[in-house]
């Protein structure tokens, strides 16, 4: 076994024990940690993988949670449909936002993904007879399981949780180390160079975009049915820039990377919300001084120096 399967599988086995160990407030936080992970390791591979700088990753976040919560609660679909019309919702919201976007890059392809993003947040308002806006809505308990397991009680919440992160996880382990992920990583680093090998640079840039939509789109979902409330809140600015902040904190190009900066994030600010009323500015002080000191992220920064076969 390679040593980068061997650490996956070794996080994956340390956060199913965790749930027996951590007090019920720390397990249900890590709960909604893992699936926030999704979320940023979707943004990974565009972002850290493929060098794709996208503001508006909150639109597919929000494609998924809409597509499972408005299917549940207005056309009655149990928790697997609800999920497959997700999943194709994030993914076509991905493959045509993708492909118009794609059609700029630099600072331009930053402006197009953050005003589509905008703009979906502004239609989950718009329909607000069906959405409730940011009021949003409650998914009720009992349409909350899959084959008879509660999603809504903490251990079959907790394990759902993992079992996206864990799937997830491994899917791009095994991805980024194949040949499609090499290529993606040769296109970060030198995209001219890429295309004169003969690579169809446009498609690969655009099949990252919508594997990147799709896991993030997931996630989505996985938050509405897990903690059973949807919203046009999740669809705003602030849910595009968090998976950027995550990866950041964590280590671009990393496949731990989202996980161990959405750890860290949250209780940056979980933490100093309790001694301060600033606790936004005291979790904005430390972002600037990682980013300043450690620019490759936490885990960047260890392979960097120290372990350079950290996946």
């Amino acid at each position: 076994m390679n040593r980068p399967l061997a650490l996956h599988l070794v996080v994956i086995a340390a956060l199913a024990a965790a749930f027996f160990v951590l007090p019920d407030y720390h397990s249900g936080n890590l709960a909604r940690i893992m699936v926030l992970a999704v979320y940023a390791m979707g943004y990974n591979l565009a972002f850290g993988y493929t060098g794709l700088l996208s503001l508006g990753h909150a639109l597919f976040f929000a494609a998924g949670m809409y597509g499972l919560a408005l299917s549940m609660q207005h056309l009655s679909l149990t928790a697997i449909p609800a999920l497959m019309v997700a999943l194709i919702a994030s993914a076509l919201v991905a493959g045509i936002t993708g492909a118009l976007a794609l059609r700029t890059r630099g600072v331009a392809f930053m402006i197009v993904t953050l005003m589509f993003a905008q703009a979906g947040y502004l239609t989950a308002l718009y329909f607000v007879q069906y959405t409730r806006g940011d009021e949003g809505f409650v998914l009720p308990q009992a349409v909350r399981q899959i084959a008879g397991v509660d999603l809504s009680s903490a251990m079959g919440r907790y394990f759902a949780a993992l079992i996206l992160f864990s799937v997830t996880l491994l899917i791009i382990g095994a991805l980024v180390r194949a040949p499609f992920g090499r290529t993606l990583i040769a296109i970060r680093e030198n995209e001219a160079r890429a295309t004169m090998l003969g690579y169809d640079v446009q498609r690969r840039k655009w099949l990252a975009l919508v594997a990147s939509g799709t896991i993030s789109g997931m996630a989505g979902a996985a938050y509405a049915l897990l903690f059973g409330y949807a919203g046009a809140s999740f669809a705003a600015v602030p849910y595009s820039i968090f998976p950027l902040l995550y990866v950041l904190l964590g280590g671009a190009g990393t496949t731990l990377g989202p996980l161990v900066g959405a750890v860290f994030m949250f209780y940056l600010i979980d933490l100093s919300s309790g001694v301060t009323d600033a606790y936004m500015l005291v979790a904005g002080v430390v972002l600037v001084l990682l980013t300043l000191f450690l620019p490759q992220g936490l885990l960047g920064t260890l392979r960097k120096r120290w372990v350079p076969w950290l996946p």
